[in-house]
């Protein structure tokens, strides 16, 4: 007996362009392109952008600017349901021509009514299918209604929940064409899914009452219905639905932020899904490893504090070369669009150990890259005062002598120094901080020193020695 062979695996993740792509969506994305690429399969992009008035296509170009940046790359698309409504169409003209959907007349007013009078007897909101067997056609302002059955359970095997099942009952006859000839979500995403061959459909628990509704529609259109996984939800640190009070909740805030892509993907992947105790992953293990059996049924709790961590950790893991090329746009908006790169590329290993974000590390990095240090006036204040300029003036003549480039004679050589002056090392080490890089916290002084190089050292000292000589 031959055996026909499984459909190729195709997931798709479908945003809606009328916000910026937020942690939810992007852990869905992740998901989705993840388990494609375990298995082999296709990943689908394409936009539900049917709400003509909230979809923008500045939130298209942020949603497709945010997957590019996470390098969730599509296989398909993107498509626009926007330029799908021939087809759209035409699945409804089916519905009503096999007697699965019907006109319905029924004004708001009528319908708000109908609501009211099931809830005041204590029943649930419900249409009450007055239009169902009435025959009607097209009208202003009429509305098609799919004809769900009436009796009977719907029910589906959830790759993440186990099977769930939904009484018909439950189900009032949901609108698929608007009054103003728009097709609704669920009737178009079923379309969609039919279209693009999709076999798994992997998204947020919030769309668990959609599913048995969307079978129903797969089925009338005599399709078979895709696998559903329904993944947890995301809950800030304090257990609630994340939110942007808990901060930075899109992926574009947190790239401007300066964290990096792999921290990001790696926090999304850790929402809801585990293998073992791992917490770091890199994009080849993670589509070895990841499965739909591993993904929790709890809901998520995103950790701001680990993803900085993570951040931390993959700043110094970065190599040079990209870690320049990652801070630059970051120092461009601290005003510093040209500089020396050897001096950047000198001081780079000494300063990923400091930063947390590419922010952080732009900051260290300033005082290195600007003709004169930005002073902070605090330090400023306490270290270059009028008794320091001596010290600094021996600076100078120390760093005339010995120069900067042996950092071992140059440390012996400051020392010597401190005790000559009968101060001791901070006493010296910090007023030379400050006048090096205006600040009173930096990498090792003598690091520092052979960073900025023996010219720029000098003129720095001098500076400094004004300041503090009034």
């Amino acid at each position: 007996m031959t055996q026909t062979a499984a459909p190729k695996v195709v997931t798709r993740f479908p945003p809606s362009p009328t916000g910026a792509l937020h942690l939810g969506g992007a852990r869905t994305a992740l998901f989705n392109w993840l388990y494609a690429r375990h298995h082999g399969g296709r990943f689908v992009l394409r936009m539900e952008d049917t709400d003509r008035k909230r979809s923008k296509d500045e939130y298209v170009d942020s949603i497709l600017e945010a997957m590019a940046w996470l390098g969730l790359d599509h296989d398909e698309g993107p498509y626009y349901q926007s330029q799908r409504f021939d087809r759209y169409r035409q699945a409804i003209d089916q519905l009503l021509e096999d007697g699965r959907a019907y006109w319905c007349h029924c004004s708001p007013e009528k319908l708000k009514q109908t609501r009211e009078a099931a809830m005041a007897q204590g029943k649930k909101a419900m249409y009450d299918g007055a239009c169902r067997e009435a025959g009607l056609g097209p009208a202003e302002g009429a509305v098609v209604r799919f004809k769900g059955p009436r009796t009977g359970s719907t029910e589906f095997n959830d790759m993440v929940k186990g099977v769930i099942s939904w009484a018909n009952s439950e189900m009032d006859d949901l609108v698929i064409l608007r009054s103003d000839s728009s097709p609704t979500y669920h009737l178009a995403v079923v379309v969609d899914d039919i279209d693009m061959g999709v076999t798994h459909v992997i998204r947020g628990d919030d769309h668990v009452p959609n599913t048995p509704r969307q079978i129903l529609l797969y089925e009338a259109l005599g399709a078979t219905p895709p696998r559903f996984a329904h993944i947890p939800m995301i809950l800030g640190p304090d257990k609630s639905k994340l939110s942007k009070r808990h901060g930075a909740t899109s992926v574009v805030e947190f790239r401007d932020q300066g964290y990096l892509p792999e921290a990001m993907i790696n926090a999304l992947a850790r929402l809801g899904w585990s293998h073992g105790d791992q917490e770091i992953f890199s994009i080849d293990e993670l589509i070895e490893l990841f499965d739909l059996d591993a993904v929790g049924k709890s809901p998520a709790v995103f950790d701001f504090e680990k993803l900085t961590r993570h951040n931390q950790r993959y700043i110094q893991k970065a190599s040079l070369e990209r870690l320049l090329e990652l801070v630059t746009p970051f120092l461009a908006r601290r005003g510093i669009k040209q500089f020396d790169q050897p001096t950047l590329v000198a001081a780079l290993p000494h300063l990923t150990p400091r930063a947390t974000t590419l922010v952080e590390l732009a900051d260290w990095a300033e005082p290195y890259l600007l003709e004169q240090p930005v002073m902070d006036p605090k330090a400023v204040k306490k270290f270059l005062k009028p008794q320091n300029q001596a010290v600094l003036q021996a600076v100078r003549g120390m760093v005339e002598r010995v120069g900067v480039t042996d950092l071992g004679a140059l440390e012996e050589a400051f020392r010597a120094l401190c005790e000559e002056l009968g101060l001791k090392m901070g006493k010296v080490a910090q007023p030379t901080r400050v006048a090096l890089t205006g600040r009173t916290f930096s990498p090792g002084i003598f690091e520092v020193m052979a960073i900025l190089g023996k010219d720029r050292v000098l003129k720095r000292l001098e500076a400094a020695m004004e300041t503090a000589g009034g």
